[in-house]
């Protein structure tokens, strides 16, 4: 992880009431229409035994009143299922040089899980292709041990550059106390806004800023500052991105669930709630 100190300056807490111009957001789903609409769902490498065609479970639920999406890499049970991939097109392309802020509600259905969400800059064909590596700026919610016997524990994190390939995560920082997030409740819904800088790298890009707010978090408050995307393409961000796993079949993670909902977009700096 980056340096604490570094990130407590540079990590301030904004409150919703700050003044913003009024920017349009633009919504990527709601998930208030059945059955689901332009989604890609793929399981590129499906090592279920006995077999499962296409195992991922991604389905339309009703909560309190409200249809969200659940996403999960497999029934119950069931392990092997190592991408189980669900991506959708942008409303509009995030062009390189350009600054977007990204919307959506999550809640943690069960844990033990392993599942990322972010954005994506190649073309369907190749998303299947790349499966993680077809991420750019990416959220993570994990409870799984590393290979190196590192154990998560369900913060959110971000994506950072590290030379340690058991180390291409950081957790998120909770400002007013100087320590790392703590792990994301059960049963609660938590907003997440993420703001992409798409400019190249050389130009100060390829990095977004994260904001939060829900449980520990009773106000809109920034908990990273320059998460690196992952690979750096340089190119449009055409996708949002939804990828889980079960782990191998020999060593599996879990299958606890995530919830989605209200998935927006808007451009520039947008931390209004759409």
């Amino acid at each position: 992880m980056r340096n604490v100190t570094i990130l407590l300056f540079v990590i301030m807490p904004i409150s919703c009431a700050v003044s913003l111009p009024a920017k349009k957001w633009l919504a990527i789903d709601t998930f208030e229409q059945a059955p689901l609409q332009g989604w890609y769902q793929e399981d590129p490498q499906n090592h279920t035994q006995p077999f499962v065609p296409h195992p991922q479970i991604t389905q339309l639920v009703r909560q309190d009143n409200n249809q969200v999406l659940l996403k999960k890499p497999a029934k119950d049970g069931v392990v092997g299922n190592r991408k189980a991939l669900t991506f959708k097109a942008l409303p509009q392309a995030v062009k390189v040089g350009e600054t977007a802020t990204f919307y959506t509600r999550i809640q943690v259905e069960a844990f033990p899980n392993n599942h990322a969400f972010g954005l994506a800059n190649l073309t369907p064909e190749e998303i299947i292709k790349q499966g993680y590596d077809a991420f750019e700026a990416t959220l993570r919610i994990t409870d799984k041990s590393e290979s190196d016997g590192y154990k998560n524990d369900g913060t959110l994190m971000v994506k950072v550059d590290s030379d340690n390939k058991y180390r291409q995560y950081a957790k998120v920082i909770n400002p007013h106390t100087g320590d790392v997030a703590a792990p994301l409740t059960v049963g609660i819904w938590y907003e997440i806004w993420y703001v992409v800088n798409n400019a190249p790298a050389a130009q100060g890009g390829q990095v977004y800023d994260v904001f939060i707010k829900g449980g520990e978090f009773p106000q809109q408050t920034q908990v990273y500052h320059h998460a690196d995307f992952r690979m750096k393409r340089a190119r449009p961000l055409m996708y949002f991105l939804a990828n889980c796993n079960t782990g191998p079949a020999d060593k599996p993670y879990g299958n606890g669930g995530l919830f989605y909902d209200d998935i927006f977009m808007s451009d520039g700096i947008n931390l209004t709630t759409p």
